[in-house]
Parts: structure tokens; sequence; C-alpha cells
């Protein structure tokens, strides 16, 4: 980290408010540079954060793998989809919550096209991201003059970016969390299936980007419960399970990731009870041993990433 840093952004666009009408604020520096506007009235300090959010979080799932929608609100994801087309795409992640995504952030990694637009325009969403809109889906999307339309110029996901927070008296700063090679460890005496691992690298991308503690629960193609922000990771997992009961959606043969260690075993029998058949969590605890062998008793498999993705 350098012994001296030295800040000057040229004012890139004065804000209505900040977070609350009552704060004063502006945006500094290159952002806007990362997309275009095509449509609606200007970005909001809010809008600003949850599209950064949103951004991040679609370049974990490049368009050659498939099509992939997600939903965030509050810069926490509501729900990721992925399918052979944005509209199978936009279904999954939707169904993970049906109420959260009302005034959210919708982010794509293909072009939008019209059937997207279609679903997408049932429902009032703040902001619409994509790498491109087809012209039916533009033209449709436009109608609705509060909705803003964004096409990415540029990723916003770079190796060696310096994050900078302000703190009473000065600003934290850390390198970015781009870790990409982890030494994944399976410590459990069952291996995952084929089908279980491609669910817990889906599960282990969407949960790098909620809030902690951060517990998701997935299938290899869309979220089934988030938890997010909660004092304990045992809540976590219980807001999870119970957002899925209120989606209707089943987590009998579904994975579980956790953004940092499970210290008890209490976490991973919630889990396993829910009906998660493979977790995916950093590891590292005093208690590994018990942790683990809670999983091994429900004859279920985990793996040890080595790497912990905090958000706070």
């Amino acid at each position: 980290m350098p012994e001296l840093l030295p800040m000057a952004w040229p004012l890139a666009q004065p804000l209505r408010y900040g977070e609350n009408p009552h704060q004063a604020a502006a945006l500094y520096g290159n952002f806007l540079g990362h997309f275009e506007q095509l449509h609606g009235k200007e970005l909001s300090y809010n809008n600003i954060l949850d599209t950064a959010a949103a951004q991040e979080l679609i370049e974990e799932f490049p368009d050659a793998e498939a099509a992939t929608v997600a939903i965030v609100k509050h810069t926490n994801p509501c729900g990721v989809g992925s399918g052979a087309t944005l509209l199978e795409a936009w279904e999954r992640a939707f169904t993970t919550d049906r109420d959260a995504p009302f005034g959210g952030i919708i982010a794509t990694n293909r072009a939008v096209d019209l059937a997207l637009a279609k679903a997408i325009d049932e429902i009032f969403s703040e902001i619409v991201i994509a790498p491109n809109f087809d012209p039916e889906a533009l033209t449709l999307l436009q109608k609705k003059k509060n909705r803003r339309l964004l096409r990415v110029v540029r990723p916003v996901s770079r190796t060696g970016e310096l994050l900078l927070r302000g703190v009473p008296g000065g600003v934290l700063a850390q390198m970015a969390d781009r870790a990409a090679v982890e030494q994944w460890r399976v410590v459990t005496q069952r291996t995952p299936s084929d089908e279980e691992l491609l669910a817990l690298r889906f599960a282990w991308r969407v949960v790098k980007h909620v809030k902690s503690n951060a517990i998701v629960y997935t299938n290899s193609v869309q979220t089934l419960g988030i938890g997010a922000g909660q004092m304990s990771r045992i809540d976590s997992s219980r807001l999870a399970v119970w957002k899925a009961q209120q989606a209707g959606l089943s987590l009998e043969g579904s994975v579980v990731a956790s953004d940092a260690l499970f210290p008890f075993a209490d976490g991973v029998e919630a889990a396993l009870q829910a009906g998660a058949t493979a977790i995916v969590q950093p590891g590292g605890a005093l208690r590994d041993e018990e942790v683990i062998a809670a999983a091994e008793r429900a004859g279920a498999t985990m793996i040890f990433t080595g790497v912990r993705h905090f958000r706070h």
C-alpha cells in the first residue's frame, strides 16, 4: 500500500442529495465512463451504489456460459438466474423473491431482447443495465420515463483496483476483492456430484456479493434463498430458508454457500435440515472438525475454499 495517497478527482456530476434528502452529495471521477445512459433522468447517489453492485455481480457470469440476470436492491442481490435465454434467466431470478425487485436494479450479461423487455416492463424497476438493447426492446423500455437504461461501455471489475471508504479523519484503502483462483478442497468423505459442483460454483459467485453475514442457497441455475446482513450466521441461514419458503421454492437437494467460516456446527445443521446436500465455505474455524462431522452424519459433501468474502 502506498505511503502517500494523493486524491484528485474532477467533479463529474452534482447530485440532488445523498442517501437521504438532507445530505448534500456529488459524484467525482469517471464512474459514468463505464456506462452510456440511453434513457431516464440522472442517476442518484443510491442509484450509483446499486448500479456498481449490480454490474460487479453480473460480471461474475460470462455471457459465453449462459444467459444470466441479476436483480439487486440496496446493493444486495435478491435474485440471480441463468438459462438458455434471458427470459428464462429472468424468470429464475425473479422467482427467488417477487417482492424485493420492485424499484430494484436489473443487470444482464447479454443484450436485452424484446421477450425480456416485456417481462421487465411488468414491474417497476429503477435501472436496467445491459451490454446492449435490441431496438424493439429499447423502444418498449423507453416508454416509462422514470426507468433508467444503461449500456455497459467497459467492465467495472478490475484486478488491482484500490477501494476507498471514508472514516472520521481519513480513509480506509484496500485492494478490490477479485480473488479468482481459489484452492477448493473437499473435506468430507463424499465428493460433490457434477451437478452439485456446478451449483456450488454458482452459489459461491453470488455469496461474494451479499452483505455479511451472508448465506445463499442455490441450485446450478438460480438462487433459492438469500440471507444477508444478519448479526449471526445462523440467523442469516434462517432468513434464507424463510425467503425460500415465502417464494414457494424447495431447498431439497440445494447447495449452500457461506461468505465466511461456520464457527459452530449449528449453521451447517440448519442448512442440512433445510434440505441442502452440499456446502461451500472458507473453513478455518477452531471447530472445523465438528462442522465437518455434522456434514458427514448427514451424508452431505463440503468444500473449503480457503478464501473469505466479507462485505461490510
